[in-house]
């Protein structure tokens, strides 16, 4: 492992004004671009009487409206002739993705070569951060596909002298491991969990394969599932977020924090309600605008595209690693956060609660929680279902109190709902594969609202 500090110094480490006056010259660029290449943007300026000229900060997105996924979906096929939102020409794109199309029609993602060098770039420098280089070996368990994040993590290791094990799942074979001797592994917390009691139950240790680290993504994570994923594998575990849409954000070694790549993607945080900007600091759903530099295509860009994720601006300081881009809370799905008379409850919110240490002599990790109405007028029920190893001899006083004691630390406000009888958490244990959930195809859900 030669890793380097960083993998493109002079941009990581610019100075906050240096920094600010670069991202205002790629977004005065990029919504020009945007104005002479985009149909959807050329008639949005229209419609809203934008003058693309007078956008010359970054601070002035704050003034021009929101777009969405439905936007995006609204203005491509079947609801058009033409995919509106695509920003090169044809004999420019190199290829096409797709979203999971979970919510509906799946949008679509056109990408110029262009394009794969700069999200390339992103995670290139995240994992320079997080101390991987040349002479390292990673296995790649995210899918290869219509996706674009395992290409670009395969990309991204082209520079940095990495060699790829590209096995798009975490169902791969030990001898895997025991014949490349892999120095880190990317995929989802609950991936790399069950990957480590396979092996544990073929007579491997996680701990003695030589995996330094492990990079995990795709989904919110609890710091304490983090915390028992690391006790697993005896090795550091860090974070990342990116997206289709271009997001990529990582953490260092400091693990302070994601870094955004803000010479590349601007982020802006917005209240729940989607009305103004919060402050640093505060809870807010992420706004992208992609950033061009000067001269550059792009085969579909965004501005001001609500993600519909959560997060919240840490710092603009520079980080103990030496980089000064400014850093973000994990994110979180807002699709995963219902609320309770007035209080959000996020899928995180349970996860945190199961994955209490003590807990996990007894638990396999795997859980799934529900909301119902209750008995009294407005009242609400939290059903937790635990998968345990064996439930028989599960310290199921202990798992719940541990439970409700993490829980009501971060929810006060759900505290006061219990004690007056507002608010009810109801336990269930079950054996291996018991969850009802867990044989649907798909990621299974984790929090599902039935009131």
């Amino acid at each position: 492992m030669e890793a380097g500090r960083y993998h493109r110094e002079p941009v990581e480490t610019m100075e906050r004004e240096a920094l600010d006056q670069l991202i205002d010259e790629r977004t005065r660029y990029t919504v020009g671009y945007a104005n002479d290449h985009s149909p959807f943007y050329r008639q949005w300026f229209r419609e809203h009487r934008i003058d693309p000229g007078e956008i010359r900060t970054h601070e002035d997105l704050l003034h021009l409206p929101l777009i969405s996924g439905a936007d995006i979906r609204a203005h491509q096929p079947p609801h058009r002739e033409e995919f509106e939102f695509r920003s090169a020409a044809w004999e420019d794109i190199f290829t096409i993705h797709e979203t999971s199309g979970t919510s509906g029609t799946p949008k679509s993602f056109f990408l110029t070569w262009e394009d794969w060098e700069r999200f390339a770039e992103k995670y290139a420098r995240t994992f320079v951060s997080q101390g991987f280089g040349r002479g390292d070996r990673i296995v790649i368990c995210a899918s290869y596909g219509m996706n674009v994040g395992a290409n670009t993590m395969t990309l991204a290791a082209r520079d940095l002298g990495i060699t790829i094990i590209p096995t798009g799942r975490c169902t791969f074979p030990l001898r895997t491991l025991q014949n490349y001797r892999p120095t880190g592994i990317v995929g989802s917390v609950f991936k790399l969990i069950h990957l480590a009691r396979q092996m544990e139950a073929e007579g491997v240790k996680p701990e003695e394969t030589g995996v330094r680290a492990l990079v995990v993504g795709g989904e919110a994570f609890a710091d304490e599932s983090r915390a028992y994923l690391a006790d697993l594998w005896g090795c550091d575990v860090f974070n990342t977020y990116g997206s289709t849409e271009g997001t990529m954000c990582g953490e260092c070694t400091a693990r302070q924090g994601l870094h955004v790549p803000e010479d590349l993607v601007h982020m802006d945080i917005y209240d729940t309600q989607m009305k103004q900007f919060v402050r640093d600091g505060e809870c807010g759903r992420i706004v992208l605008t992609t950033l061009l530099p000067v001269g550059a295509k792009c085969g579909m860009l965004l501005l001001n595209y609500d993600t519909e994720d959560t997060t919240l601006v840490l710092t603009r300081d520079r980080c103990a690693c030496g980089r000064t881009h400014m850093r973000i809370y994990n994110p979180q799905r807002e699709a995963e956060t219902f609320w309770i008379r007035g209080t959000p409850l996020n899928r995180v919110d349970v996860e945190r609660g199961v994955f209490q240490k003590e807990n996990m002599e007894y638990l396999t990790g795997e859980y799934e929680a529900f909301l119902y109405s209750g008995e009294e007028r407005d009242a609400t029920v939290l059903r937790v279902s635990m998968e345990s190893s064996d439930p028989a001899s599960c310290n199921r006083d202990l798992v719940s109190e541990n439970f409700r004691r993490s829980f009501f630390a971060m929810k006060p406000a759900l505290r006061q709902q219990y004690d007056e009888g507002l608010f009810t958490i109801v336990f269930n244990f079950v054996p291996p594969k018991g969850l009802e959930l867990a044989s649907l195809p798909g990621r299974p859900k984790r929090l599902v609202d039935r009131r």
